[in-house]
């Protein structure tokens, strides 16, 4: 366990080393590094990762750094930007690394944790002791570079933290009574992973008998907004390659202005900046069902139109899905397929 400042809690005298350090570019961060950091933090009083960065790496170094912190809360991950020529593995430039190293963090480690082989001359020449930690990857048989050549392929190498990064989320929308919710199921049986309920629904659901339920007010859309967002991140991280949601924060903006009457610019800054791989909008082709809390069926047609003139302003991807359950289902099984290039889902 991790303490706020980086620390495990464990009495000082079963510690080897008191400053350790683990440089890298973690891109991605993996189980190996994850392992890596786990034995270093093992036998250290502090724990110490750079994060190297150069304009080569397309992941921002604050997202880099951001699954380590989330992996290991309290950890001091510190971010390295540094010119591309250093940008290399060879124990040619392992003492211009230790030098830049020491300017950097303006002290000199005990000891440095590393799976690669400048390991220990970049730590000889800052003076520090070197621990090589699995080089031939027989603990974790995997590298970034195989990652990165087929994501989908090495998942179960990613830790939490990293896989809701590389996770499409596929939303669906639609008018009232038009499969939603039964097609999200549906496609998180197919893709066997999580899927994300409406939370508008049960809040509606839990004021229904109350004195003005049919009244609502900005507040409670903003309320409901944040907590479908909270949902998707706590559900994302469970996510198997894909995350299908019943509705988001965009959808609950039309259905703002469909009770309140306008659209909300507050409400606006609640939808997430990240737009989801694709908006898959059930069409109002199939019978309506009343169930006791939809206003009727005379309003799906506006409410259809509606969503795809607001999908079209936004420049969001959609489909629209129509016909039999399975034949909608097809469609966007199909449609996903195309987008993300999964691997076959196993019976």
């Amino acid at each position: 366990m991790v303490s706020a400042n980086g620390k495990e809690f464990y009495p000082s005298m079963q510690k080897r080393f008191n400053q350790g350090l683990i440089i890298g570019k973690f891109y991605p961060f993996h189980k190996g590094h994850q392992f890596l950091i786990e034995t270093a933090l093992s036998q250290c009083q502090s724990l110490t990762v750079i994060l190297c960065q150069t304009d080569r790496y397309l992941i921002p170094p604050e997202v880099r750094a951001g699954w380590l912190r989330e992996t290991f809360p309290g950890l001091d991950v510190r971010i390295l930007e540094h010119d591309a020529s250093l940008d290399s593995n060879s124990t040619d430039i392992s003492e211009t690394w230790a030098k830049l190293t020491v300017d950097f963090l303006g002290f000199v480690p005990d000891v440095v944790f590393s799976s690669e082989s400048y390991g220990e001359p970049y730590a000889r020449f800052m003076g520090s002791q070197h621990i090589l930690v699995d080089l031939e990857r027989r603990h974790i048989p995997i590298s970034a570079t195989q990652i990165r050549s087929d994501i989908w392929k090495h998942w179960d190498y990613l830790p939490e933290s990293t896989r809701a990064f590389y996770t499409p989320k596929i939303v669906i929308l639609g008018a009232e009574s038009t499969g939603t919710t039964t097609l999200a199921k549906d496609l998180a049986t197919h893709f066997q992973t999580v899927w994300v309920p409406e939370y508008g629904r049960s809040y509606y659901e839990g004021k229904l008998f109350a004195q003005g339920s049919t009244t609502w007010t900005t507040d409670e859309f903003i309320h409901i907004a944040t907590i479908q967002n909270l949902t998707e991140d706590a559900l994302l991280k469970k996510a198997n390659r894909l995350l299908i949601c019943d509705t988001d924060a965009f959808a609950t903006t039309l259905w703002h202005e469909r009770y309140v009457g306008t659209l909300s610019p507050e409400l606006e800054k609640v939808v997430k900046k990240e737009k989801p791989l694709l908006y898959i909008l059930t069409d109002i082709d199939i019978p309506f069902v009343q169930d006791g809390t939809r206003d009727g069926e005379h309003l799906r047609a506006g409410m259809h139109r509606r969503f795809i003139e607001r999908l079209k302003e936004k420049h969001l991807p959609f489909i629209i899905v129509n016909g039999s359950k399975k034949k909608r289902l097809a469609i966007a099984i199909a449609e996903i397929n195309r987008l993300t290039s999964l691997p076959p889902v196993s019976p």
